[in-house]
């Protein structure tokens, strides 16, 4: 069986979706195949958000934002959109999910914090649920 493939996008591809992509690396290793990408990708990784997730021993810090194509989202089995909007395409067969976080631009680490960690409750459960 192959592993499932799952896009994380956000509008900049600097903080929610990349602190979601690390975590569900750390957690499922080579047994989920990890995406991530925004519709209006920053420059950087936020460095609050790679911060948080040194913080759990996660290092996202090298990490590139990368424009969302529909053929990441084709190459998808599961796509978790984190505020995306209307730019994330849709293509049937495809499972789609719509994180309602708080967009941690432009926040310090204590109110980056509670953001990370419900980030880490939803794909620790994804987690659960993709591969056991």
């Amino acid at each position: 069986m192959t592993a499932p493939t799952v896009l994380f996008v956000c509008v900049h591809n600097a903080g929610r979706s990349q602190m979601a992509a690390g975590y569900l690396r750390h957690f499922a290793a080579d047994r989920v195949t990890v995406l991530s990408a925004g519709s209006l990708p920053a420059e950087q990784i936020n460095p609050v958000a790679a911060e948080a997730m040194r913080e759990e021993g996660i290092d996202i810090a090298s990490a590139q934002p990368a424009v969302l194509t529909p053929e990441a989202v084709r190459a998808s089995d599961v796509v978790i959109a984190m505020g995306c909007g209307d730019a994330c395409p849709i293509f049937p067969g495809k499972r789609y999910e719509d994180w309602e976080l708080e967009d941690p631009a432009g926040q310090g680490i204590e109110a980056v914090r509670p953001i990370r960690d419900e980030i880490r409750r939803r794909v620790e459960a994804l987690v659960d649920e993709l591969v056991g």
